[in-house]
């Protein structure tokens, strides 16, 4: 019986160090506040939790990167999806709009936040194909 126990403590530990410096990008484009909303919650979760952060935001959730983001304050905690990107930022994560969003959307790059860039597909592509990296869309 200890030695179940032991080997359940050490796969927790292990699990828990795991997510030290993993690689993790957030694909994300919808346009429900909601959706936006668990997205960026999970992706601050992530990043609490030792992950390496990345958010692509592709599409409606590309507004989410415009220095003049609002949006509606979500239960329970009042905040934004706009809002909850800035945290991640704060924090580390990096943040890009899609190669399409500022062509299709009628935004110049002077509209982004600081700090959010313009991904590049070659590049975003081979991130997306690195061994371990964690690919979530939303």
């Amino acid at each position: 019986m200890k030695k179940l126990l032991s080997a359940i403590v050490l796969c927790s530990v292990y699990s828990l160090a795991s997510a030290e410096g993993q690689p993790v990008t957030v694909i994300l484009s919808d346009a429900s506040g909601m959706t936006q909303g668990m997205a960026m919650v999970l992706a601050n979760q992530m990043q609490a939790q030792g992950a390496q952060v990345d958010i692509l935001l592709c599409d409606q959730a590309g507004d989410l990167a415009l220095k003049d983001a609002a949006g509606e304050p979500l239960k329970p905690n009042d905040v934004t999806p706009a809002q909850l990107l800035n945290a991640a930022m704060s924090k580390g994560a990096t943040a890009s709009v899609c190669a399409l969003y500022l062509p299709n959307s009628g935004h110049a790059v002077e509209a982004l936040k600081d700090g959010v860039s313009v991904a590049k597909p070659d590049e975003m592509g081979r991130a997306m194909l690195e061994p371990g990296r964690k690919v979530f869309s939303f």
